[in-house]
């Protein structure tokens, strides 16, 4: 029995990340788990050893950070670890008024949501390619089909993420490495209360998709190199058809939508 593949997962210590881990540790995969709260990283690394008999590597890191990508891998090449999937999940965002966004927020956005998932893009490919197998999964949003206004960054950096693994996607084929871009809606997870949105779960709890099957759906569809996948049916109609409405007028209707949470922010 060789050994086994390793796996990157940024944003492992909760929400989609940490799902990403369970599930490729459950299909045979070590896993380097890489966040900023270590105690977390610890619990999970422990878990998977515990149900899956398998290893982890626990690095603790702010992606926003301007040599994030370099330090992590400093870390896994000081163990020899060869990464065979890339899940770049990590992602920030902040729901509010841009006028209104603290100073230095929306910079530190777009580190951890774009130069960050590039960056480690940009070192684990070549290698993939030299072997002439692995993958790469960027985790995107419904959000980057569509402008957003109230989350206007957060939005431009998910388009980013679709169209840059999109043609990714296209550039790979043929040299057995696999690229996909997760397109989720809203997932249950900590990210409306990181960002003070209230909402009636008992009306709206509904909208929100499992990590569980998100997850399960992105690693069928990955194995299918699909290059992109929208993992909750429910969201079709947004992801498909509402971007090819004209685009000041949905900027205005959406906007109307994102401005009912933000109020709702300081009741």
């Amino acid at each position: 029995m060789g050994e086994r593949p390793w796996a990157l997962v940024t944003g492992a210590s909760s929400g989609i990340g940490e799902e990403f881990a369970r599930q490729l540790a459950a299909n045979g995969h070590d896993t380097v788990l890489v966040a900023r709260r270590t105690e977390r990283l610890e619990a999970l690394a422990a878990e998977l050893a515990e149900r899956h008999g398998t290893e982890a590597l626990v690095v603790t890191q702010d992606l926003s950070e301007p040599d994030a990508a370099e330090r992590v891998a400093a870390a896994v090449d000081e163990r020899g670890i060869a990464i065979e999937v890339l899940v770049n999940n990590a992602g920030t965002g902040r729901l509010g008024r841009a006028d209104r966004i603290e100073a230095g927020f929306e910079h530190r956005e777009l580190m951890v949501n774009v130069v960050a998932p590039t960056d480690l893009v940009n070192r684990y490919l070549p290698p993939m390619v030299e072997r002439g197998g692995g993958a790469i999964v960027n985790v995107a949003s419904l959000a980057g089909f569509q402008v957003l206004p109230y989350m206007a960054v957060y939005a431009a950096a998910k388009s980013y993420i679709v169209n840059y693994s999109l043609a990714l996607w296209a550039e790979l084929r043929g040299t057995g490495v696999k690229i996909l871009a997760v397109c989720p809606g809203p997932v249950d997870t900590g990210f409306p209360a990181a960002n003070r949105v209230r909402y009636n779960r008992r009306l709206l709890g509904w909208m929100l998709a499992s990590p569980e099957k998100v997850v399960a759906q992105s690693l069928a569809s990955l194995e299918r190199n699909r290059g992109y996948v929208v993992p909750d049916r429910r969201t079709w109609f947004e992801a498909h058809l509402l971007p090819r409405r004209p685009r000041r007028l949905m900027a205005r209707l959406v906007g109307r939508v994102m401005r009912y949470f933000v109020d709702r922010q300081h009741r």
